[in-house]
């Protein structure tokens, strides 16, 4: 997976390609760190838009992406999610969890 990290403002954007997978744990990782380690930083738009796949683990990095953004008090906003990925993230309702643009 590859990942693009734009910044603009107080807002960042993390556009990921390919699959989202186990594989990508530590790609994502280091990609949000610096991200919500920014104090400039209010929101944090993760772009499915090139995402062909995720699985139980990307899930589970982006909850725990949330988990620590909310004490930094940093909104995490999934974009973009269409096909199999909002598929999944309808299925395991994470449209209660996160704000889904």
């Amino acid at each position: 997976m590859q990942i693009d990290v734009q910044l603009k403002d107080n807002s960042a954007t993390l556009g990921l390609s390919g699959r989202f997978d186990f594989s990508a744990h530590r790609d994502f990782r280091n990609a949000y760190q610096p991200v919500i380690d920014n104090p400039a930083v209010r929101e944090v738009a993760i772009d499915f838009s090139r995402v062909e796949y995720v699985d139980s683990s990307a899930l589970g990095m982006l909850l725990l992406l949330k988990e620590k953004a909310v004490p930094l008090d940093k909104k995490i906003v999934l974009v973009n999610c269409t096909g199999f990925v909002l598929e999944v993230f309808q299925v395991v309702n994470f449209q209660q969890l996160f704000e889904m643009r």
